[in-house]
Formats: structure tokens, sequence, C-alpha cells
């Protein structure tokens, strides 16, 4: 595994699989328009995590590999993915190969069960952490944003879950928050959403949930500026974060002042002046 020597933990370290992390921000490194910009992004954003398709990476040669070779050495922590597995028996074989080409035991499993939707695939997602986790695998499954499944996945040792937000690629943002604020409260492990945001305010909102991580990919890939909106994300994950620990307001049906309401404000004047006159 990459960057483990030296861990340190700080105020808002959370921890994965046994790895200490201080970034909440998960980039993936497909669809960029080039290598440069994809390295840039990278910086710009903090993140740790990086992710890619094993199906993407020649494995007999991960050295000279066109996306891996681009990468700062010994500084991140890969996440391979199973992108393109049909059902739990090609996402255990894929894992089982990225690891033996050297990509370390952290693997997504993403098992899709639509082409149209991309929409993961419950039963064959489960099966597969399940065969994973016993083969020593840091599993962290892509799943819909299901409490119930969710659950399932945690108990079946996945060391996070990923629900999506919305279907890969979409950029329709969180459809369905109400699930994604379940899935947080209950899950014993970190939620990471992945999958479907668009822009900054989706990342925010992610983590104003209860949201451990964000994952993205296209909406920083396909932005007009890649670079900047690396930089917004990485933004709005720290804003979201720090809003989720500082506790909002309830929501209240009707209006609520924030200054003092007029007759008390005459009250406080009579007294001062009284006050005046007492000490004159």
């Amino acid at each position: 595994m990459h960057g483990e020597a030296g861990q340190k933990s700080t105020p808002d370290s959370w921890t994965i699989g046994g790895k200490i992390l201080t970034s909440r921000f998960f980039l993936g490194t497909g669809r960029f328009p080039s290598p440069a910009v994809m390295l840039q992004a990278l910086q710009a954003s903090g993140a740790e995590v990086i992710t890619f398709a094993v199906r993407r990476v020649n494995l007999d040669e991960v050295a000279d590999d066109s996306i891996l070779q681009h990468l700062p050495e010994g500084t991140l922590t890969y996440l391979p993915n199973t992108s393109g597995a049909n059902n739990a028996d090609e996402a255990v074989r894929i894992a089982r190969l990225a690891r033996a080409a050297g990509l370390g035991d952290w693997i997504k499993v993403e098992i899709s069960a639509d082409a149209r939707t991309l929409l993961p695939d419950p039963v064959e997602t489960l099966k597969a952490t399940e065969r994973l986790v016993k083969e020593g695998f840091t599993v962290l499954p892509y799943t819909s944003d299901d409490p119930i499944l969710c659950r399932y996945l945690a108990e079946a040792g996945a060391s996070a879950v990923m629900p999506g937000g919305a279907p890969i690629g979409t950029g329709l943002g969180i459809l369905n928050p109400y699930n994604l604020g379940l899935i947080a409260e209950q899950s014993p492990v970190p939620v990471i959403v992945d999958a479907g945001l668009g822009s900054a305010k989706d990342a925010v909102q992610a983590m104003e949930l209860g949201a451990a991580a964000v994952l993205a990919n296209t909406p920083v890939a396909k932005a007009g500026d890649p670079v900047a909106m690396a930089e917004a994300m990485s933004l709005a994950i720290r804003a979201g974060r720090l809003a989720r620990l500082a506790g909002r307001i309830p929501e209240l049906p009707y209006a609520s002042a924030s200054s003092m309401e007029a007759g008390k404000l005459s009250s406080f004047a009579a007294d001062a002046a009284w006050m005046e006159a007492a000490q004159g």
C-alpha cells in the first residue's frame, strides 16, 4: 500500500482499513483531457486516494502504464475498481488480478446491472463483498442509496460503503438526501458518496448529510476548468464537513426574528435612560 509510512492523526483525520487519511476527497482519474491536466487537478484536490478501472491499466507493465506512470510515487493510496464486471465472479477475478499486479489490497467493487443506467447490482455486489473480505481485501463497494443494503454490506465486512447520489456521470446531484442521511446516521463504517454529483454544491450537501467523504470524477474531469473545479470540490467538502460538525439550526415552519422585538427594544432604551439619569 502506498503512503503508509509515518502516518500521524490530525484532529479531523479518519480511518479506512487501518489507514489514516486527512483528505476527504477521493478523485477518479478517467475522462480528463490529458494526463497533465489530471495531475494538476489531483494536486488542487488534495486527494490522497485515487480510483481507476483495472481494465484501463496494463497489468503486465504496471510501472509503465499510461495512467500510473504519471502519478507521484509513494504518496497516494490506489483504489482500483472493478468497473465492467457484470457479476460477483468477474469482480473477484478483477480484484485478484489487481492485487497480483502490485496495486494493493484496496478494491472498489463496482458491478453494474444495467448498461443504460449503470446502477449497481445489489445481489452481486453483496456476494462479491463477502468473498473479497474473506480473501483479505479492503473492500469499498459502490452501491445504491439503500440504507438496508448498506447495512448488509457493512455487516459483510466492507471497510466503507459508497452509495451513489445519482446514476454515474449524470451530474444530477443528490436525488434522495433522505436516504443518504439515514445511511450516514446508521452506518458503522465510513460513508463515501460516490457517483452522480455535478458541482461543489452537491459535495457540500453530501458532507452536511453526514458523509465521511466524497468521490468524484466526471464533475471534475469534464468541467470547463478541471483544475479549478478540483479545488472548488475540495473546498466544498471541507466546508460541508465543518458545517456538519458545527450543527445547523432546526428548520422551522414560521419566521423567527434574529433581532429583539420592538417592545423589548423600547423597554431596553427606557432602562438605559433611567440608569443614566440615576448616575447623573
